[in-house]
């Protein structure tokens, strides 16, 4: 637990030191009184040190205090909630910026640093005054909190059910001022704390690289629907394509001639492979592109069939037939993946943040 840890460390706060007795959020209320264009998030995630660490590094975020909530005690103190006294939760609240970042975002920043199907505390930090909660302050936020939990249990990512509770928020009282910026103030305890906590490990061997404010939510790794979910969901064509290697007729399939931006992702598990940006007219009537907007999601293959050796692509996490790479591409790569339009889906830019891939937008800034 981190009350036993700080208890045997060489950085805790030397005995003897007063607790103050935690207040309602002054820092939260002073600085959406300076700017009305601001709100609040309250999350718990386990160990407030962290969540403020993580939370603070959000471009859009203003503030983060690290504080209590959920319980039913007045002016709570470390000492009590960390002992499960109180019925607090250790929780962070989030002042925010909506014009920088939105509170679909925030969630997605949540979720990718938790381990939401632990109920009993969360890594080291046992207990239920660790556990996880999203506080709603409107009617908004407990529906964007509702679907984003729900995407994240259709997703498989977890192979447990999703235990984060969404709570109506009451009340927040901020902690001890020594808590407030303690990866900071203290930062060689913190960074010891942290990486033997666990929290971390369990992120990148979850997320990997999409743990950032606009990733879109990522298939789960090496989760394949089974046949019958995907010839419920896929057209006849779509199944031939992605499962059994097929390919479509050329100049009589959706994208060949597709001439708006946007990006194709995987038809099966919605991963980003390629942009508009890099599409260019073959002349052969199938979608052809000079390379893939994420390499790390194309899987190369040896292809013998037809008598004739070729490089078949494929998608990593949906395991799709995508297509044939062939070396008589434009520069400057010189490559062509020629894609079935069957294996794609295309989002266009103006979909793009609603669709879950905010993280691309950039690349189409000033392209009409």
């Amino acid at each position: 637990m981190k009350t036993i840890y700080l208890a045997v460390s060489a950085f805790f706060i030397i005995s003897g030191y007063l607790f103050l007795n935690g207040n309602e959020s002054k820092a939260g209320r002073d600085m959406t009184k300076q700017n009305n264009n601001f709100k609040t998030a309250t999350f718990a995630g386990g160990c407030f040190w962290c969540t403020e660490s993580d939370f603070e590094k959000v471009k859009g975020v203003k503030e983060v205090v690290s504080g209590y909530t959920g319980g039913k005690k007045e002016n709570p103190a470390y000492k009590e909630v960390s002992a499960g006294t109180t019925g607090h939760l250790e929780a962070i609240q989030v002042i925010y910026d909506p014009a920088q970042v939105t509170y679909k975002e925030l969630l997605r920043v949540f979720w990718r640093h938790i381990d939401p199907t632990d109920s009993g505390g969360q890594f080291v930090d046992r207990g239920s005054q660790y556990r996880t909660a999203i506080f709603h302050h409107d009617e908004e936020q407990k529906k964007l909190a509702e679907e984003s939990k729900a995407e994240l249990a259709k997703s498989g990512r977890f192979k447990k059910p999703i235990v984060t509770e969404i709570i109506p928020f009451s009340r927040f009282y901020s902690a001890e001022d020594y808590h407030q910026g303690y990866y900071k103030k203290n930062s060689s305890h913190y960074n010891s704390y942290r990486s033997h906590s666990g929290r971390d490990q369990f992120a990148d061997k979850i997320w990997g690289d999409y743990k950032g404010v606009s990733c879109p939510l990522p298939p789960a790794k090496n989760v394949k629907p089974a046949p019958e979910e995907l010839q419920t969901r896929l057209t006849p064509l779509q199944y031939r394509v992605t499962r059994e290697e097929g390919t479509e007729p050329p100049f009589n399939n959706e994208y060949w001639d597709n001439k708006r931006h946007g990006l194709y992702v995987d038809i099966v598990s919605g991963e980003p492979l390629f942009s508009s940006l890099d599409k260019y007219d073959s002349g052969t009537g199938w979608p052809s592109f000079t390379k893939p907007i994420a390499p790390e999601n194309i899987v190369e293959k040896i292809d013998k069939g037809l008598f004739m050796t070729r490089t078949e692509v494929r998608s990593k996490n949906g395991d799709s037939h995508l297509g044939h790479l062939f070396p008589d591409g434009p520069k400057p790569t010189g490559m062509r993946y020629c894609i079935n339009s069957a294996s794609l889906r295309f989002i266009p830019k103006e979909a793009l943040e609603k669709e879950g891939y905010g993280r691309y937008i950039d690349l189409f800034k000033g392209v009409k």
